[in-house]
């Protein structure tokens, strides 16, 4: 049975939706033409909603291993998304002339080198949405999950400039790796280097000084594939670019799931990590938000990466259902994903009816 707040929440959602927008599904993508080059011979698949309010944020979405872009938008629930809030989707796509797997090349350094391969392919199909679409250039984000969460890292390392904000599930950071055995190594948590090195990759990947994108990491704790040292590293890569420690600000539970946050000195939450207990390798989706579906990599965990990546990005409204926030002493050592244990507040509990007139008021159902 799920809980009281996530019926409220849907309650929400289902009278702050536009009326006569699908509840479900997966908009039809077109394909892009792409003005360029496109040095890493990818395919580009795009949605636009049918109605905007002015030019559009643009979310990129790359897809995994062994997924296209059709597949990853269904399971996600993406181009659904953005029909019902007002932005456009981006998904390049790989091919099996480029990899076998159909996974985007974040082990081969001319594909994740600025101004070459891959990411200068996904780079100039972006340029062609702001040409040709009218996406609004300074609300341009990117998402991706396991090889696609790679490569959306370095598309953030690469040209930081382009981006506003980016998710990462399942992913790895910029720059450790060169070949197919390095891959694997580091898909293990084997081999990864210190917070400095990793920092100096991404300093070593663009000329860009700041201001720099929101950071979003999403791992499992069960993920088998791609181990949670990733998400780690990731973490120790960001850090000092976006001027936060190495300990988390704060820790919440987000529809049952911890979420560290971390803060900077302007007080704006610039990094955070949605550790997903006991989930595998794959975007961790709730279908009951009305968004996505289970499928292989696709995976019923019960919250929404989709929904809260959005949120996050402040392009679709916020439903808040934040629990047991606490500060976390802040330290200086690298950051261990898998030690962290929930925080939680010390305040007097609420009762029942209590917790029932508030849940409802914060969703707009009650005064």
């Amino acid at each position: 049975m799920r809980k009281l707040s996530d019926t409220i929440e849907r309650l929400a959602r289902l009278k702050t939706r536009p009326e006569g927008l699908r509840p479900s599904g997966s908009a039809s993508l077109r394909p892009l033409e792409i003005v360029g080059s496109n040095p890493g011979a990818l395919a580009g698949w795009y949605s636009m909603p049918e109605k905007t309010k002015g030019a559009p944020p643009l979310v990129v979405v790359l897809h995994g291993c062994t997924q296209n872009a059709a597949g990853y938008d269904r399971g996600s629930g993406w181009s659904a998304l953005a029909e019902d809030y007002g932005f456009a989707v981006l998904f390049p796509e790989q091919s099996r002339a480029n990899n076998g797997n159909l996974c985007f090349n974040w082990f081969a350094k001319p594909d994740v080198t600025r101004g070459s391969g891959e990411v200068l392919s996904i780079r100039e199909m972006i340029a062609t949405m702001i040409a040709d679409h009218g996406v609004d250039p300074r609300r341009v984000y990117v998402t991706g999950l396991s090889a696609g969460g790679a490569m959306a890292n370095s598309l953030l390392a690469a040209y930081p400039e382009i981006f506003a904000g980016g998710a990462i599930i399942a992913g790895l950071p910029h720059g450790v790796a060169g070949s197919v055995p390095e891959a694997f190594d580091r898909m293990r948590g084997h081999g990864l280097p210190d917070a400095d090195k990793l920092q100096a990759l991404l300093s070593a990947a663009s000329p860009h000084k700041g201001p720099w994108p929101t950071v979003s990491i999403w791992q499992g704790t069960a993920d088998s594939t791609v181990a949670d040292t990733n998400a780690g590293a990731l973490i120790d890569q960001w850090r000092g670019a976006l001027g936060v420690v190495a300990r988390p600000e704060r820790v919440e539970t987000v529809d049952g799931q911890e979420r560290h946050i971390w803060v900077d000195g302007a007080g704006r939450e610039v990094l955070d990590l949605f550790l997903v207990r006991g989930l595998g390798h794959g975007t961790p989706l709730d279908p009951q938000s009305g968004y996505g579906e289970a499928a292989p990599y696709m995976l019923d965990a019960g919250i929404s990466s989709t929904v809260h990546i959005a949120r996050n990005w402040g392009i679709i409204p916020s439903f808040e259902k934040k629990t047991r926030s606490a500060k976390v002493e802040a330290g200086t050592a690298g950051y261990n994903t898998s030690s962290q244990a929930s925080a939680s507040s010390s305040g007097k509990p609420e009762s029942v009816k209590d917790v029932i007139e508030n849940a409802l008021r914060a969703a707009g159902l009650m005064k």
